[in-house]
């Protein structure tokens, strides 16, 4: 299993007990927020970073 699936199972196990446990405007920041977190990670990086990221994405799926 790939780290990105792992990151959006962990991020929907992490949803589904917000939405549980906490109330609900609360639950639903927090469900954004482990949402988000990927893409603002994605987009404070410098354009250097993001193709050296694209390659290795590519270079992942054709093993």
């Amino acid at each position: 299993m790939s780290p990105l699936a792992k990151y959006y199972i962990g991020a929907g196990v992490g949803s589904l007990i917000a939405l549980w446990l906490l109330p609900s405007l609360l639950a639903w920041l927090v469900v954004i927020g482990l949402l988000a977190a990927p893409a603002v990670g994605y987009f404070m990086l410098d354009e250097s970073q993001r193709a050296r990221l694209r390659r290795i994405r590519r270079r992942g799926i054709g093993r």
